[in-house]
């Protein structure tokens, strides 16, 4: 049965960090101390409760984003556990727009890495308050006071220490928790339970005092009370502390930092007194808003069961027994079961069949989800990630979530004649979960091609195909997401006259062509005066310069970062039509690219590779080959750590040939950075290549 609690004790959460930082084994702990589980599952074994998915439990990470519920303190904790690799950041952009709070994961021993850098500019995007926790301070290397530089660095962040460790590597004891000014160690004994407080150090003493007094005057700088006793010298009270640090996290201003071995058990019971005490509730934030789906007024509602509903649908989950679970964030009012609520965002209405609390994979029954909540629905078969479920009588659409475009496509096909119904039905469940993998039909080859983040997750998802859908598939070689642009900036004047038996068609258009800087989008502006061209005439002038950008007239892909002007044209009172001044539009615009020249894009990769020195000149190396331009060159301990900007096309089976070159000792992360031109010999060959193999078909 569902427990109702005080919005104020309820505290939404994720856990983010760069791969292999131990958000899952931080998870595990958390729940086996809350009694949410009675036996921790470790992810070396493939028993983690969080890593469900069979793919997770044998590469022992995170693929998809977990969400559960447990309890400390009298709070209700709502965890989701999100994936480090950067071929499912979408999981963690998703996450982060529903979550209140959020506690990023550092390795005392790796610091600040790129993925960590990617989800905290995810947190900023959507301002998540945050805790720091920096985990495996048993591992060697790990070096607690050089981590909180690189937070404060490399991030930008206010980072300040609430407790500082007691030793480190295999001589790590404990912390010193700066707040209550007590030593607190933990015995290595099976389970961790045993906790033990003492006096600080002697040798410690000099060093705790420094560290509380860094603590209180960051804390102070947002509450006058407290920096009125701290500039007399006079000592706060604990709860004044606790408060001041508490609306100093939920303002932006203050990262706590933690610290413990997630896996000997140590330092997680004082990250959840951290939770509680300085992670907001859903009453600590700015109520949500929202917009009138015809009226675009703005549309306030507050995180309480007796307001309207409002809720946003972050995830989809096709279940083998469910269907489609749908995972959603109630803003307001309440969800019940057997409800008919309206999906505004598509404009509609769907009941309500069942509803869930989550733990990973399993499902509690519920009746009612409310103001704050996280849960699954089942019966919204129409919904789909980022729409907005409310009530059908004070309609509201909350703010949708930005994914990134893929870079990188493999063509499918099924292996027997009875595979291919499945496979076009998997791929439709797999496409309505993760809005990073599309789907789409090559028209002139016939092909079906799947398009994602990166080569794990294509592989991920050709895996699912076989696993859970039980589809024969066959793939081809990954292909890389080019796209077009326009050299230079053209004028151009585009007549579209075509006269039959009966009425004709009539379009004139002077427009301007300019490319639009690196990431830039697609732009369209109306100079039009004098009403020579109607705004429904140049909304279909726009239209057909979108379909023109769709196939780009270089080699077939899509155009990007380029900016129309349309400034003067005419119109015919009885030949004109919209028909006709979209046909003038993606005509006209195909004209003017090829005037203004077109260049081949390509995404370009943001590479770090992590080596022993010894192998610096061997990567190097292997990174030019593959036209790479080193950007950096730093050390982090032994290990070399080199930065490099590489075409994404020549990544591929780069995980095997760093294997032998640094005989398995160096790995590396990938991540998409922007697009740029592709040499011109190289593109004349991936051209000549393209033209061949849809000529061959």
């Amino acid at each position: 049965m569902q427990r109702k609690i005080d919005v104020t004790k309820l505290r939404n959460i994720g856990l983010m960090a760069h791969i292999d930082a131990g958000k899952t084994t931080v998870t595990e702990r958390i729940l086996y101390f809350t009694g949410k589980v009675h036996k921790i599952g470790e992810v070396h074994d493939g028993a983690a409760t969080m890593d469900w998915m069979k793919q997770e439990r044998e590469r022992g990470i995170t693929i998809t984003s977990a969400a559960t519920t447990t309890y400390w303190r009298g709070h209700r904790i709502n965890i989701i556990d999100t994936p480090g690799h950067v071929d499912f950041t979408a999981e963690v952009e998703r996450s982060l727009r529903v979550l209140d709070g959020a506690v990023a994961l550092f390795c005392a021993v790796g610091g600040v890495e790129p993925q960590s850098e990617t989800v905290w500019r995810q947190a900023e995007h959507y301002r998540v308050p945050r805790i720091a926790f920096i985990n495996k301070m048993d591992r060697t290397g790990a070096d607690f006071a050089r981590v909180v530089e690189e937070i404060r660095n490399q991030l930008g962040a206010n980072a300040v220490p609430v407790v500082i460790p007691i030793g480190a590597e295999a001589d790590f004891q404990g912390v010193i928790d700066l707040v209550d000014m007590k030593a607190i160690y933990y015995d290595d004994v099976p389970g961790g339970a045993v906790i033990r407080e003492e006096e600080i150090p002697a040798d410690m003493v000099d060093a705790a005092h420094a560290a509380r007094a860094l603590m209180i005057e960051r804390a102070s700088e947002l509450d006058d009370s407290l920096m009125e006793k701290f500039l007399n010298d006079e000592l706060p009270g604990r709860d004044e502390l606790v408060a001041a640090i508490r609306a100093a996290t939920i303002a932006g201003r203050f990262i706590p930092v933690l610290c413990g071995a997630a896996f000997k058990n140590k330092g997680v019971r004082r990250l959840l007194d951290a939770i509680v005490d300085y992670l907001p509730s859903p009453v600590d934030l700015p109520p949500v808003i929202g917009a009138h789906r015809e009226e675009n007024d703005e549309i306030v509602r507050y995180p309480n069961d007796n307001s309207p509903l409002a809720a946003l649908a972050f995830k989809v989950q096709a279940d083998k027994h469910m269907g489609k679970l749908t995972y959603v964030r109630v803003y307001s009012g309440v969800l019940h079961v057997g409800d008919t609520v309206l999906n505004s965002t598509r404009g509609k209405s769907q009941r309500v069949g069942r509803l869930f609390e989550m733990h990973a994979n399993h499902r509690q029954p519920v009746e009612t989800l409310h103001a704050g909540d996280v849960g699954a629905v089942v019966g919204l078969a129409d919904t789909r990630t980022g729409d907005t479920v409310c009530s059908s009588d004070r309609p509201i659409v909350l703010e949708s979530i930005e994914f990134p475009s893929p870079v990188i496509g493999v063509a499918v096909a099924p292996e027997t004649r009875a595979d291919r119904d499945k496979l076009s039905h998997a791929l439709q469940r797999l496409a309505e979960e993760d809005p990073t993998f599309t789907v789409r039909s090559n028209d002139e080859t016939g092909e079906v091609v799947i398009s994602g983040m990166g080569e794990l997750h294509l592989e991920i998802i050709l895996d699912r195909l076989r696993r859970e859908f039980n589809v024969g598939v066959k793939s081809g070689r990954p292909q890389v997401a080019y796209r077009e642009t326009i050299l230079s900036a053209v004028d151009y004047e585009y007549r579209h006259v075509k006269q039959t038996g009966g009425r004709g068609q009539y379009a004139h258009i002077v427009f301007h062509i300019a490319p639009n800087k690196p990431g830039g989008g697609f732009q369209f502006e109306d100079r039009i005066t004098g009403g020579k061209i109607t705004r429904e005439y140049l909304r279909a002038t726009e239209r057909g310069i979108l379909d023109a950008m769709a196939k780009g007239s270089y080699a077939g892909f899509p155009m990007v970062d380029i900016v129309v002007t349309v400034y003067d044209g005419s119109m015919h009172e009885v030949d004109s039509s919209e028909q006709a001044f979209r046909t003038c539009g993606m005509m006209g615009f195909r004209a003017a690219c090829n005037q203004a020249g077109l260049a081949l894009l390509e995404p370009m990769m943001s590479v770090e590779v992590v080596a022993p020195e010894d192998y610096t000149g061997a990567v190097t190396g292997s990174l030019a080959s593959k036209r790479g331009k080193i950007v950096s060159l730093d050390r982090k301990g032994n290990a070399a750590v080199l930065r490099a900007r590489v075409p994404l096309a020549e990544m591929f089976g780069y995980a095997s040939e760093l294997r032998n070159i640094t005989s398995g000792r160096g790995n590396f992360t990938m991540q998409f950075e922007r697009y740029e031109a592709v040499p011109y010999a190289i593109a004349e060959e991936i051209v000549a290549a393209r033209q061949e193999a849809v000529g061959t078909r």
